[in-house]
């Protein structure tokens, strides 16, 4: 993305820093695998030189006029009675702390250097032609990612490193489902060869559901949205992969594309080790009419950031009824669980998932619910870094208390404006 230009502002070094575009450098291209020593923080960028020396005291009237102008500018721009923009971008900071507006609404902490090209491989066959393909093309990948303010850097992280590692990106489609306007223009600068199609979900179809989570962000409508991709999505879509916002791919997706699901609509890694009864309250376990639910199951903990769903089969058996039902039963009845969106899931499919290698969701990297403390690698291979928890890569990045796996996830930083 380029901000918009405000005319004669290029001569004042202060505000051409804030308003004036910048060349967009595309990002080197990460390895297929990814080390820690190739990760070197980033420095502040520092725009120009100092003037020479001469310059300084033959200054001609006319730039020192313009200087006087400049600082009245500035308190234009900062005093809220002389602003003539809407109050939703009008600029909300007076120490330009990145919160700062222009027209269209999206402020500065939103601007990403836009991605290296990405081409198919020559054994991917001949590229589809004619621009973005018809989304029912079924050569396609899809993927499904959520879109919004909180997480847009790490959704941007997500897709360039899906693109990096991908055989044949250009056979990917991405849908993203938004609830806030702006987040196309942002996809668009980023990645402009990419295939997507954006779709809205309406914060209005699940409010009624959602009951209060140990913590907040497990509360946000569109980290429901997930439950309603076979009623949002094409018809002729009938099998995505859903991803969270906080990963990254180390591997081709197309591999785990493919897995095979056999007759079961949801497809994720399985971690039966785990102590299952811990996401459901005594409550519940107390009570055989809903403990019952699991009667003739296996069920195990999975991971709902990292699954392939088989729509058609989502939608013949309509397991969105029956995941809003459980929500229901939450809201109305008394507390059955505490985590959000993820209960519900395994209400409907624990003991009923297609199984898929733990390589594909290395999760837990953001620490535990409450301190988001740093984590190390699960044993084995890697193909998806998830940082499920509440430590966020992008957010200890920047403010300088990083884990060692942060490193691995800031290689598809595409955060911030070219130096």
């Amino acid at each position: 993305l380029i901000t918009p230009q405000r005319g004669p502002v290029a001569s004042d070094p202060f505000l051409a820093f804030f308003f004036l575009p910048r060349p967009l450098l595309p990002p080197p291209i990460a390895a297929p695998t990814p080390s820690l020593d190739r990760f070197r923080p980033q420095g502040s960028t520092r725009g120009g030189g100092e003037t020479p020396r001469g310059s300084r005291s033959a200054m001609p009237w006319a730039a020192r006029v313009w200087g006087f102008f400049s600082a009245a500018l500035v308190v234009v721009l900062l005093s809220p009675s002389f602003q003539s923009l809407p109050p939703a971008e009008a600029i909300r900071s007076s120490h330009f702390d990145g919160n700062l507006r222009f027209p269209g609404g999206i402020p500065t902490r939103y601007f990403f250097r836009t991605a290296a090209p990405f081409r198919n491989a020559d054994e991917c066959g001949p590229s589809l032609s004619g621009g973005e393909p018809m989304v029912c093309d079924p050569s396609l990948v899809h993927i499904a990612i959520t879109l919004d303010s909180e997480y847009l850097r790490g959704s941007i992280a997500a897709v360039h490193s899906i693109l990096q590692h991908a055989l044949c990106p250009e056979s990917v489609f991405f849908h993203f489902l938004v609830s806030e306007e702006g987040m196309e223009a942002v996809v668009r600068g980023s990645f402009p060869r990419l295939r997507f199609k954006v779709y809205f979900f309406d914060p209005e179809r699940v409010k009624g559901l959602i009951s209060a989570s140990v913590r907040q962000a497990l509360e946000q409508p569109l980290n429901y949205a997930r439950n309603y991709l076979a009623d949002i999505l094409e018809p002729c879509v009938r099998r995505v992969i859903y991803l969270d916002s906080d990963l990254v791919m180390m591997d081709d997706v197309a591999k785990l594309w493919r897995t095979g699901l056999g007759s079961r609509a949801v497809g994720a890694p399985e971690y039966c080790h785990a102590n299952f009864t811990k996401y459901f309250t005594d409550r519940f376990w107390s009570d055989p009419r809903l403990a019952g639910t699991f009667a003739g199951r296996r069920p195990c903990y999975f991971n709902t950031g990292v699954m392939v769903m088989d729509l058609a089969l989502w939608r013949r058996a309509g397991y969105t009824g029956q995941i809003e039902r459980w929500m229901e039963v939450q809201r109305r009845g008394g507390r059955i669980y505490e985590l959000g969106s993820l209960p519900p899931f395994l209400l409907v499919f624990a003991g009923r998932v297609a199984p898929i290698d733990h390589r594909w969701n290395q999760h837990g990297l953001g620490g535990d619910n409450v301190r988001g403390s740093c984590r190390d690698l699960h044993p084995g291979p890697v193909s998806l870094l998830h940082w499920s928890g509440s430590g966020k890569p992008w957010m200890r990045l920047d403010a300088k208390r990083p884990c060692p796996l942060d490193a691995l996830w800031a290689l598809y930083d595409l955060h911030g404006l070219s130096p």
